[in-house]
Formats: structure tokens, sequence, C-alpha cells
């Protein structure tokens, strides 16, 4: 594993641009404008629908949805829940569905035109062209899912191909090994550990940070198309990963 030391060194090497003073500087970006912000509007897949996030259209299929679960440990390193009853939960849509940032989104299972999870895009900064995907509560019904999988292409492309921006980002506890483990099969590339970043549940948080940036978007684009073909399972069983098909992709 490379020093940090060394990653500046290679840094300094690749990046020629200097300015009158002979001091490194970033790469030149003269037409940059800020970006638009993310709209509520549905965003269709073959296999799910985004939808903004409705408490009356998807809160029943949501709560039982999540009541599929045999437990609670879902909610572990989400920032609420788990929910002792529905009056709480439908609470808790109300406040999320009134919140402009995060703009959170219900994953409608396309089969059976139920709402099976949601997710949002947060932290938007349109004038530096950054946004982070986060608050990813899927059920039982969608997680291991084609649509899973999809849900979240569809917000990348989305960030990247319609809104243009240059970095979106994944954040998560540290010690949640799937999260960590769910970016990193999305194609997402581990950056480092911000150490007691946050506190939340009465607990200290170490934030773990993963990106993908817009010159990695093409590979990650092309894989995930190709993941999500028709073709590409045999029954619900994959025949390529995302990984193979991002290597043989670049």
């Amino acid at each position: 594993m490379r020093t940090v030391t060394e990653g500046i060194a290679d840094f300094l090497v690749m990046n020629k641009r200097t300015n009158e003073y002979g001091q490194p500087i970033g790469g030149a970006i003269p037409d940059w404008q800020p970006r638009a912000l993310p709209q509520r509007m549905p965003l269709k897949g073959d296999y799910c629908v985004l939808e903004p996030l409705d408490p009356a259209r998807h809160g029943g299929d949501l709560w039982r949805a999540y009541q599929a679960a045999t437990d609670g440990r879902q909610w572990t390193y989400m920032p609420v829940g788990p929910f002792a009853d529905d009056t709480r939960f439908r609470a808790h849509l109300e406040l999320a569905a009134g919140s402009p940032d995060p703009l959170h989104f219900a994953v409608v299972d396309r089969a059976t035109q139920r709402a099976v999870g949601t997710l949002a895009l947060m932290r938007m900064d349109p004038a530096n062209g950054v946004i982070e995907v986060g608050h990813v509560a899927f059920s039982p019904a969608l997680q291991r899912t084609r649509a899973a999988t999809e849900a979240q292409y569809l917000l990348m492309r989305l960030v990247f191909d319609e809104l243009h921006y240059r970095r979106y980002e994944w954040k998560c506890d540290s010690l949640n090994a799937p999260s960590r483990q769910a970016a990193q099969r999305l194609g997402f590339q581990f950056e480092g550990v911000f150490r007691q970043a946050v506190v939340y549940k009465q607990r200290s948080r170490d934030t773990a940070w993963f990106s993908v940036i817009d010159s990695e978007w093409s590979v990650l684009r092309d894989a995930f198309v190709r993941w999500l073909a028709p073709g590409n399972f045999d029954g619900e069983r994959q025949k390529a990963s995302l990984a193979s098909l991002r290597s043989s992709a670049g």
C-alpha cells in the first residue's frame, strides 16, 4: 500500500501545471459553470422506477416491505429507525418527503408496482459539481436484486449524464461492512476515513469516504448497462459481475 507522501509525489509528477511562482496547481476548467440541482421527478428503469417520496402513495408499501425483515439490523447504521409502529414511521416519511436536501426517492418495483425501498441525493454542492447518495434503506424484497443495482445506476446516470456533476460521493459508518462492500461493488473508489466525524444514536462514528468522478463514469456506465441486460442472467443468477465487466471495459 502506498503512503500518503508517495501519493502526493505521484500527483505532483502527473500534474505539470504551475503558476507564475512555480507552484503546482490543479487542472484548468475555464468554462466551468455551477450545475443545476436535481428535480423532484421520476427516473424510469427496466426493473424499477425512482419516484419522489410521497408518504400517501408509498407509505403503506414501505412499512410492509420493511416489516418483512426478521429484525432491525438494517437500521443500525441509519440516522433513524427502527420504528416501533406505523405512526412513527409515517412521521419520518413526512419529514423526509418535505426535505429538498436530502431529496428522497422511493424505489418502486415495476413488476409489483410497490415501493420496496428508499434512497436520496444529498449534500448537494452545485457550485463545485459534487453530490452524495445516501439514506439507502432497501427492504428484503429489494436487496440483492437487479432493481437494487438499477436504482443506484439511475441516480448515477442522472448525476453524470444529465446534470453533469464532477463528483459523486458515498459515505458510511466505517464499521458498516455491507455498505462499504456495496460502494466498492458499484465502482466507488475508497478515499479514506474521517475519524470521529459524526455523533448519531448517542455513539461516535468514523466515516468512510468513497467517490466516483466524471472521468470514471463512462467505464462504469458501460458495465452497468451490460450487467443489467437480460442476457447477463440465468434466471436470477448473474453470469458476469459488475467488477468483471468494468475490468473488461477498461
